[in-house]
């Protein structure tokens, strides 16, 4: 098993130096759900929140996630993002919401915890937006899909 990196030899959490890493085009795909009553799912389709346009509104608070990582996660890196992608997708006949991120740049560190925050703030905003309607919603599956670029490869999952 690989040593854990953001702990010194005392045990101290620490950053991760990346400063001799040599910058390489970095990619991750992130995905999750957020599953709901069908009143909901209908409600959402037919744009009928008081709050507004669900979909759109998650969209933006997902990149906007994304970009604010690091003020979230204790020791991730700021990072220059050179894109941000979140598309959101009903699923009626599993009266899901479906998120995925895409998160780019080229640089000395992965980009899969932006491409993570993204989809669960994105999953946090529908939630909220309809929770005075279902509060018996699920937010489910937020994984990594995929990685690629670094010293350890690509990773895909199955």
């Amino acid at each position: 098993m690989t040593d854990l990196t953001h702990f010194d030899p005392l045990g101290n959490a620490v950053m991760v130096d990346v400063s001799a890493k040599a910058p390489t085009e970095r990619v991750a795909v992130a995905a999750g759900s957020v599953l709901m009553a069908a009143d909901t799912m209908a409600l959402i389709q037919a744009r009928g929140v008081k709050k507004g346009d669900v979909l759109a509104v998650a969209q933006l608070a997902g990149i906007m996630g994304a970009k604010r990582t690091p003020d979230l996660i204790p020791l991730c890196h700021p990072l220059a993002l050179s894109s941000v992608k979140v598309e959101l997708q009903l699923d009626p006949a599993r009266n899901a919401v479906d998120i995925q991120a895409t998160c780019k740049l080229t640089g000395q560190t992965g980009v899969e915890m932006e491409a993570l925050t993204a989809v669960s703030v994105a999953a946090l905003t529908v939630y909220d937006m309809v929770k005075a309607v279902d509060k018996s919603m699920r937010i489910t599956d937020i994984r990594l899909l995929h990685k690629s670029g670094g010293k350890s490869g690509t990773y895909q999952a199955v």
